[in-house]
């Protein structure tokens, strides 16, 4: 039995039958190397059970919701109900998946059971085979979902990890007295809140300070420009999939001098100008991003999964040449990653750990219910996250891995995510929206080879 952190739990408290705050990714497998079958490929999972126990857990909710839940073992785990093999309609093309994807993205998760499924669809585009991962943000992150994706993954066809271990029999289930009785002593601790509102108060005034000797900084929450995908959300969501040469990205990055993520981001502000120029809905001022931000190396708790923290950036939406919304965007990025590490690695899971799982259940469900992301200023237009991925090929339970498109969470208020993933000298880009709010999601990613051609073209006339 473990505790879920602050952080994590928040996941669930913020889920309502519209926002799920579960995330997915797309493996498109090729089996050419050796014998695929849906039956060896299901017994390869179960065999490497052992190697990520967290497969098998399952939340268990503290009586009254009193305090944060707890993992406990299933002790009716059932393999089946986790791996399922589905059918494709006809074409059976790149957009019968994408809808099919998304198809599975709306729905929410059973949280009787461990908070995962595969769904593995044969025969696409001649003979490969996609797997459809979905997990629960609660039971994931972007780092801990790659360490877990590589107890599952090979680095050679055929190769098998070592899973020796005695047969599994789950723990004993928890006592809900004992767990009622050990909220109650915990409740004391959650007067640390207090402490937490100097230290908030002495960071704004930071910030104000910095502002005033025009030091360069984070975009400011609650002053980004409303957009068609900013409003509330509804559970249907959309997605959309694409990749690139990373080679190209890093040739951008050297004939500039800037980061990987500069370009990215830019990428994606460079998407999102065409695509809401053509909607004549283009704003005057620059979209703002929400990026999150891995503290697994700089921070001090050690407990949980999820350990992140999130930095708004510009992403010069308002600038038509590329070049410059790239420099603008580098230069944004440096104030805002200087401004970032002030407010250090551990604030978020700092305030989070405070969290009151019952109020903020029912926050949730009024912002929710009311709709409330309509009638208040925009806090960040979309979610933009770059996760590195495997620099060399794989194999996922023994068959070669092609792409692995990500998709992250919708959120009230921010209808649109984009999630970008290296992997093996691609960049795999996920774009996932509220259906309502972006049906036309694939345009997005159509625009992503034009978008990047073009700063290729201006790297390579520097040079």
């Amino acid at each position: 039995m473990e505790r879920l952190t602050g952080l994590d739990a928040s996941f669930l408290y913020l889920e309502t039958g519209t926002q799920h705050l579960h995330v997915c990714a797309l493996l498109i497998l090729d089996p050419a190397e050796g014998d695929y079958s849906f039956d060896t490929f299901k017994a390869e999972l179960g065999r490497r059970l052992p190697l990520v126990p967290q497969m098998r857990r399952r939340i268990h909710e503290v009586p009254f919701n009193l305090d944060h839940p707890v993992w406990v073992e299933d002790s009716n785990f059932d393999l089946d109900y986790h791996i399922r093999r589905i059918g494709l309609p006809s074409p059976g093309g790149r957009e019968q998946l994408a809808a099919l994807v998304g198809d599975i993205a709306s729905r929410p998760m059973d949280r009787d059971r461990p908070l995962w499924q595969m769904s593995v669809v044969e025969d696409f585009d001649d003979g490969k085979v996609a797997v459809i991962c979905k997990y629960h943000h609660a039971a994931v992150d972007g780092i801990t979902g790659t360490n877990m994706m590589m107890h599952l993954c090979d680095l050679e066809p055929g190769a098998r990890q070592d899973t020796s271990a005695p047969e599994w029999q789950p723990e004993p289930q928890p006592n809900d007295l004992r767990l009622t009785a050990e909220a109650l002593l915990r409740f004391p601790a959650k007067a640390g809140m207090v402490g937490m509102v100097p230290k908030t108060v002495g960071m704004l005034a930071g910030f104000a300070q910095r502002r005033r000797n025009n030091k360069k900084g984070m975009a400011l929450p609650l002053t980004a420009p409303r957009t068609p995908f900013n409003m509330a959300i509804t559970p249907h969501r959309a997605v959309a999939f694409t990749e690139t040469n990373l080679d190209a990205i890093k040739e951008i990055k050297a004939a500039f001098g800037v980061k990987v993520n500069d370009v990215v981001l830019t990428i994606v502000a460079g998407v999102l100008r065409s695509y809401l120029e053509k909607h004549d809905e283009l704003p005057d001022r620059s979209l703002i991003a929400s990026v999150p931000v891995s503290t697994h190396e700089s921070t001090r708790h050690t407990a949980g999964i999820n350990k992140v923290s999130t930095l708004f950036a510009t992403l010069g939406t308002d600038i038509a040449d590329p070049v410059e919304r790239l420099q603008q965007v580098a230069e944004a990025n440096r104030g805002a990653k200087a401004e970032h590490d002030l407010i250090g690695a551990d604030f978020l899971q700092d305030w989070s750990k405070y969290a009151p799982p019952n109020t903020f259940q029912l926050a949730a469900r009024v912002y929710s219910s009311l709709k409330l992301a309509e009638h208040h200023p925009v806090v960040h237009n979309l979610v933009v996250s770059n996760v590195p991925g495997p620099p060399m090929p794989l194999y996922f339970l023994g068959v070669r891995v092609d792409a692995m498109y990500p998709f992250g969470p919708v959120f009230h208020g921010a209808g649109l995510t984009v999630t970008v993933l290296s992997n093996n000298g691609d960049l795999d880009f996920g774009f996932i929206a509220c259906k309502e709010l972006v049906p036309d999601v694939a345009q997005l990613a159509d625009a992503v080879p034009e978008v990047v051609d073009e700063l290729v073209a201006a790297a390579r006339a520097l040079g």
